[in-house]
């Protein structure tokens, strides 16, 4: 079934996948639209500007030694087209660090009508041309995200379904355009729900994703899921431990997701960067023997925001933010390794 309209580009679809979790590294997302990018400035009285975007985006692909621990990084359609001050394409630098360039597709979230306070992923109109524009681009996997909320009645099943369509149809516009799409549905933090509700609302969405994802013959081997690690909402009374989480996370993705996925890129959904790592550490020093997968992470804010918060938009601060990212994505391979342990984040 899944060796329909992209047989032609199976082989390098599985090339690229593999590439992308090869030797314990990890995804560098760096693709926040202007206005998450312009709000995480602003907290930082950072100018929002494009040249201030450009500026940061430029720091955090000429960190010295990156692809040691990043296999990709997720771009977002400003900086795929960016240049370093020198006039370097963007995409050039992070090819020459032996990193592969990835791209968001979506055009981000909307109200799902009929639905109050659930949300539907927006741009599929187009999107042929512009992944054949993003892969001439230099783009080669590409990422679309969609989020849901638990509460009372919510996620609908009419909310998981239409994302998952969504989803499918995204990864198999990307299959046949020969780039390695990422999954990414996410159920997000924000809510009282316990881990179990959790559990039991990410088990039943992956279901609901698998499904669209082998109806339309979606190649296993050349896609990678991204998913949420299972966790209490932020508002629930009781944290669960480091080890619940690891436990319930994996045991809920072991029921769902088929062995063929060529991987497992973990969201960090707003954790803690230490507590997010802690998590990635525990899934594989538990159960890396017995995992069909590689688990690794593709985060943002775990990593970027002490880099962003040491930069403050200030040029003397650049070499500073640099050892802050390679340290969290140090941290993060670490983890991917089953190593990481709290003392190595003290300086």
């Amino acid at each position: 079934m899944a060796m329909g309209f992209h047989a032609m580009n199976t082989q390098s679809l599985i090339q690229t996948a593999k590439a992308l979790l090869a030797s314990d590294k990890g995804i560098l997302a760096m693709d926040e639209s202007t206005n998450t990018c312009n709000k995480r400035f602003a907290e930082l009285n950072i100018p929002q500007t494009e040249e201030a975007r450009r500026a940061y985006r430029e720091i955090l692909i000429t960190t010295p030694r990156l692809g040691d621990c990043i296999s990709g990084v997720i771009l977002y359609d400003e900086t795929i087209r960016q240049q370093t001050h020198d006039g370097v394409p963007f995409v050039k630098v992070i090819t020459s660090a032996g990193i592969i360039p990835g791209i968001k597709v979506d055009t981000g979230v909307k109200d799902l009508a009929g639905y109050p306070g659930e949300k539907i992923t927006e741009g599929l109109d187009g999107l042929r041309e512009r992944l054949i524009d993003y892969r001439q681009l230099g783009a080669r996997f590409a990422k679309w995200r969609a989020v849901f909320t638990i509460g009372k009645d919510r996620p609908s099943r009419s909310c998981m379904e239409s994302n998952a369509n969504d989803l499918a149809r995204y990864a198999a516009l990307c299959q046949e355009a020969n780039l390695v799409p990422i999954v990414e549905p996410e159920v997000l933090m924000e809510g009282a729900h316990s881990l179990e509700q959790c559990s039991a609302v990410t088990e039943e969405l992956l279901h609901c994703v698998f499904d669209e994802i082998y109806a339309q013959g979606i190649l296993l081997e050349g896609m990678i899921l991204k998913p949420n690690m299972v966790l209490p909402g932020l508002d629930y009374p009781t944290k669960s431990g480091i080890n619940e989480v690891a436990d319930t996370t994996i045991t809920c993705l072991l029921q769902i997701v088929p062995a063929a996925v060529s991987g497992i890129a973990f969201l960090s959904g707003g954790q803690p960067p230490e507590v997010a790592t802690a998590h990635l550490n525990a899934m594989n020093t538990r159960f890396m023997a017995r995992l069909p997968w590689p688990v690794t992470f593709s985060f943002a804010r775990a990593i970027q925001q002490p880099a962003l918060q040491r930069w403050a938009g200030l040029e003397v601060n650049a070499a500073a933010a640099q050892q802050v990212l390679y340290h969290r994505a140090k941290c993060n391979q670490a983890a991917i390794r089953g190593e990481y342990h709290p003392s190595i984040e003290s300086p």
